[in-house]
């Protein structure tokens, strides 16, 4: 057993029990009865309040060596950027951070997995070049084998390779920037929001509500834009070809101004119906006569 902060977590299968294969997935493995997968083990610790005894606790024991080494190899990074003596310190303190969501929180604890890879130091420091990138694809390999399903592996690969997008918003998005930020994101978007939310671990209280605040700002414009592109994609309920049919017209401007009224009535009324939009478009044309 592993003791955790006051839990238990079961005990991990047998090493061995489950197959390492890339790709495999959660409903393939082989287990003895009653075996324990390591994902269960690391949810268990991930969805408490307060994770960082549990993660050390796993890193300690060492356990992650065994299951997830890109974790403690964290610690040989030094973060040139964060208030911590190593990228373990600054992942353990983001995952607290985060809301104790399991895909959110997973998102967090691979976000920077890929820093080892990519470490270069250059005459202006240390950079960490497209390390979400790599993290991703280091994410998709290593979930499988921990048992997790390709759902949830792509779901937290797609968050560890978007991590880092929102850094660039300071610089001045326009709004396509910020379309093709949410539409990437897709169903993703507010784990994404959550997770760049937890990414400051900064002793700076300025600091912190400065991005908070930017993110405030950055949700309130990705509402705005959906709200302006749905009332741009918004058709009528007919189409030219119905209305001349139905009025008896002929191409013309009249049926402009009647593609007019019924694209304000579907604005202003919502979806009606065909036989209540037809009655409507018939009272509008009497009095235009």
């Amino acid at each position: 057993m592993l003791h955790h902060g006051g839990m238990t977590t079961p005990q991990r299968a047998p090493h061995g029990a489950y197959s390492a294969h890339d790709g495999v997935d959660v409903d393939e493995l082989e287990l003895d009865a009653g075996a324990v997968l390591p994902c269960d083990e690391l949810n268990a610790v991930l969805v408490v309040d307060d994770p960082r005894h549990g993660l050390w606790e796993l890193v300690d024991s060492g356990w992650a060596d065994e299951h997830l080494p890109e974790l403690p190899a964290l610690a040989l990074e030094q973060d040139p950027i964060h208030r911590h003596k190593d990228v373990l310190a600054h992942t353990i303190a983001v995952v607290a951070q985060s809301p104790p969501r399991l895909r959110v929180r997973l998102g967090a604890l691979f976000h920077d997995i890929g820093k080892p890879l990519t470490r270069e130091i250059t005459h202006s420091g240390v950079t960490f070049r497209n390390h979400e990138a790599v993290g991703a694809k280091m994410t998709r390999r290593r979930m499988p084998q921990m048992g997790y399903s390709r759902e949830l592996t792509e779901e937290v690969s797609r968050l560890v390779h978007l991590s880092g997008r929102f850094k660039g918003y300071d610089t001045g998005w326009t709004d396509a920037a910020v379309r093709r930020y949410a539409r990437d994101a897709g169903p993703l978007l507010g784990d994404l929001n959550d997770m760049v939310r937890s990414d400051c671990t900064s002793r700076n209280v300025k600091r912190i509500e400065a991005l908070h605040d930017a993110l405030d700002r950055f949700e309130v414009r990705i509402a705005r834009l959906a709200r302006e592109q749905a009332k741009r994609e918004l058709r009528p309920e007919m189409n030219g070809d119905e209305v001349m049919t139905h009025l008896g017209l002929s191409p013309g401007p009249e049926v402009g101004r009647a593609m007019k009224f019924l694209l304000e009535l579907r604005r202003t009324d919502g979806e009606l119906g065909p036989e209540e939009v037809r009655r409507r478009l018939d009272t509008w044309w009497s009095a235009q006569e």
